[in-house]
């Protein structure tokens, strides 16, 4: 939504420029019977979700996606980004195994994060040791539709075969893509230069979910 901007008010209820409130529960914006005080202080979107979270909102997962033989810069930034989302208050999902899935996850757990991690194999045991949840699908690499239907968001740092089908269920599904650290060239991917950016990208996408209002 073009031009919107969001306040907290003094018990952490967030409201949006038009007047209505933030169910933080159900990620649904209800109209209110009043109007946002001009006293409250406008807010960021990352600090928008920072304050939904804080006021009980359900975390809604972010699926972190890239290959599984990653360049150190984008172990870094996945280790980086792993950190900002948990931080945050959000959930990492991923494919729970090595390369970029294992450096979000090692950087979201860090950060005392929830990470789940959505395995190909029968087994939990194949998952990373930064896996707090994993599940164990039996699915192969058809585990990556399930991957992108179940993220609310999903961020690609950089790029194999296997990122590139994440990536196009995603936009199949009507998922907002975000690039780090040359990502697929696809149409539709929001290609940003900074993980700070990503998680900016990250919180407005939650904030103007499509079924929210």
């Amino acid at each position: 939504m073009e031009g919107v901007r969001y306040r907290v008010d003094h018990d952490g209820g967030l409201w949006r420029s038009d007047g209505c409130r933030l169910d933080p529960w159900m990620w649904m914006w209800r109209p209110a019977d009043a109007a946002p005080s001009p006293d409250w202080a406008d807010v960021s979107p990352r600090e928008a979700v920072a304050a939904a979270l804080r006021a009980g909102a359900r975390a809604l997962p972010v699926g972190v996606i890239g290959p599984r033989e990653a360049t150190p810069a984008q172990m870094e930034t996945a280790r980086d980004l792993g950190h900002h989302l948990a931080t945050l208050g959000l959930p990492v999902v991923c494919g729970g195994r090595s390369g970029v899935m294992a450096a979000v996850s090692a950087g979201a757990r860090a950060a005392g994060g929830l990470t789940i991690g959505i395995l190909p194999d029968t087994t939990w045991r194949t998952a990373n040791r930064d896996i707090v949840v994993p599940l164990a699908t039996g699915l192969g690499e058809v585990r990556n539709a399930v991957i992108a239907r179940a993220s609310l968001v999903l961020v690609a740092i950089g790029g194999s075969y296997g990122t590139l089908t994440e990536i196009a269920y995603g936009l199949h599904f009507g998922k907002t893509v975000i690039g780090l650290e040359e990502p697929p060239d696809v149409s539709g991917v929001v290609p940003v230069g900074s993980v700070s950016e990503a998680v900016a990208r990250v919180a407005e996408s939650l904030l103007m979910l499509p079924d929210m209002s």
